[in-house]
């Protein structure tokens, strides 16, 4: 084998699953059809608490809270009746130097170690990519196409063309990765298929450079501006919070081109400026809204993750951290087969939990984004007028506005309240996990549902104490664990024990004994070590 792993793309998906393989000494290699460096798409704006959970564990967490917006810059989330107009409601949301000390406002209260963190792509993916570089066991290939491969038992052979020579050579590896995007030729190659919504809105972007836009901007300034008038509406991203600015032009149903609505007009109706104000385009594209989701994630040793296996409208910032969600559930489970502990069959649960929480997610954004859409068509055509009618409206839209979109931008139920059920790896006890919605969610140990952080006796995060593979959780150290760790090196299988004495553990955990995976989820629980260690086990491991 040239590798263990090649991973098809190094966007930021690609460079997690390059990331957390490489933590685990599996040997990895991407490849790239950009430069190294090349700069990045202006797309996601919003890194998720469950991603930057996985990151703190990967070390680059604290890499990424020092960059993107200014440390004293607002994340609040703003509606006007444009940039420069009246505000109607505003979220607050901490900015980067208050995340971890900020106890006011609707997202200070989850519990993690980590909180979201807004930081566009510009910024974000080239410190994962140096991060990525460094790494021991990592082979980058910059401007290489992978332009097919073939399985063979137990090899994938990939055929790789350099971009600047046109030369081609021959990769062997144990698996591929396709995180190609939305045009994934990994996909087309397995013979998935996307299916569902192709069409739910169109949306004109364009990337501006106006510095003279903040001045103008009344009252305190904010992370993300929804403009709301009847002849636009529209959504501003500040960039680096002093000139730089991603405008969204949300076209109308009835506006089915993209031709359909002058690019130039859009924009200054969104900011609310006129025809002499100075602003230079930076980058533009045109771009459609869906929710296709592919039928398939796996084709015996090649996988797809990302936008490479579904594509939605980005509400919630969750294109991005559901495919880095679908890298980091992928990863332990390949370094499993690797390292030689983890038998044939629990690659299966890849596809058997990623693909029906990716189909829940991608309904909540499709849900959210129809009420926008609705919201959008519903203006009152006298919310910029100034008497009491107007100011009657304006409140009514702020009140509605807030409403609906505080669950999209504080979405603790989306971080925190997914669960794997039907799982082939993950022991069920009966009982059904809680449901959730896009801003809240029960904590629970059902097996399949996500540990429930808390913080230990020491001061560390439960996550920070996790080992690799699985971690029993002890929270009575009366009970004896010795044949199930017996059973775990019988098997090679990695298995750690953390007691949890002193600390104030959450109401949630009514058992005595957890068992949870190397991506916190409860994998089974109890309050003895079942009679046959060993088939739990196996159960666990895909045997």
């Amino acid at each position: 084998m040239d590798t263990d792993v090649l991973v098809v793309g190094a966007g930021p998906v690609g460079l997690t699953l390059a990331m957390d393989l490489a933590a685990r000494g599996v040997q990895v290699a991407i490849a790239e059809i950009r430069r190294y460096a090349e700069p990045p798409n202006v797309k996601c704006n919003h890194v998720a608490a469950r991603t930057m959970e996985r990151f703190r564990r990967l070390g680059v967490a604290h890499k990424l809270r020092d960059a993107g917006l200014p440390a004293d810059y607002p994340n609040d989330v703003v509606f006007r009746t444009s940039l420069c107009g009246i505000e109607l409601t505003r979220i607050p949301i901490p900015c980067r130097a208050e995340r971890y000390t900020a106890r006011e406002g609707p997202d200070t209260w989850w519990p993690t170690p980590e909180p979201p963190h807004r930081i566009n792509q510009l910024f974000l993916e080239p410190i994962l990519l140096e991060h990525t570089a460094k790494l021991p066991g990592v082979t980058l290939w910059n401007r290489t196409q992978v332009t097919g491969f073939t399985q063979h038992e137990h090899v994938v052979e990939a055929t790789l063309l350099d971009l600047d020579t046109r030369q081609e050579r021959r990769v062997r590896c144990r698996y591929l990765v396709g995180c190609d995007g939305g045009s994934s030729m990994v996909r087309k190659a397995i013979g998935a298929k996307l299916e569902g919504t192709p069409v739910i809105q169109r949306v004109q972007s364009t990337h501006i450079r106006a510095p003279g836009l903040r001045a103008l901007l009344p009252g305190k300034p904010a992370w993300s501006y929804y403009a709301v008038n009847p002849r636009r509406c529209g959504t501003v991203f500040a960039i680096d919070g002093h000139e730089t600015w991603l405008v969204h032009n949300h076209l109308n149903p009835d506006e089915p081109e993209f031709d359909s609505v002058d690019r130039d007009w859009a924009i200054r109706q969104i900011l609310g400026v006129g025809a002499d104000f100075a602003y230079e385009v930076i980058t533009k594209e045109d771009w459609v809204g869906r929710r296709l989701v592919a039928d398939r994630f796996r084709d015996r040793n090649v996988f797809i993750a990302g936008d490479a296996a579904h594509l939605w409208v980005p509400y919630a910032g969750y294109g991005m951290n559901a495919g880095i969600a679908d890298a980091l559930n992928l990863s332990w489970l390949l370094a499993a087969r690797v390292q030689g502990w983890g038998a044939e069959a629990i690659l299966t649960a890849y596809e058997a939990e990623r693909q029906p929480i990716t189909m829940q997610v991608s309904n909540f954004a499709m849900d959210h984004a129809a009420k926008m859409i609705r919201a959008r068509r519903a203006v009152p055509a006298n919310v910029e007028a100034q008497d009491a009618d107007g100011e009657r409206a304006r409140e009514e839209l702020g009140r509605e506005a807030y409403a609906l979109n505080v669950q999209q931008f504080c979405c603790a139920g989306l971080n925190f309240g997914y669960y794997y059920e039907g799982s082939p790896i993950i022991a069920s006890d009966g009982e059904a996990p809680p449901p959730y919605t896009m801003g809240d969610f029960t904590p629970s140990t059902v097996p399949g549902c996500r540990a429930p952080h808390f913080w230990l006796a020491d001061g560390r995060s439960l996550y920070d104490a996790f080992g690799q593979g699985y971690t029993l959780l002890r929270l009575d150290e009366g009970v004896d664990v010795a044949p199930l760790l017996a059973a775990a090196r019988e098997r090679r299988m990695p298995l750690s024990v953390v007691d949890v004495a002193g600390a104030q553990v959450p109401a949630a955990y009514r058992h005595k004994l957890l068992i949870c995976r190397d991506d916190q989820h409860v994998a089974w629980r109890g309050d003895a070590i079942p009679a046959d260690p060993l088939a739990l086990l196996d159960r666990l491991r895909g045997a």
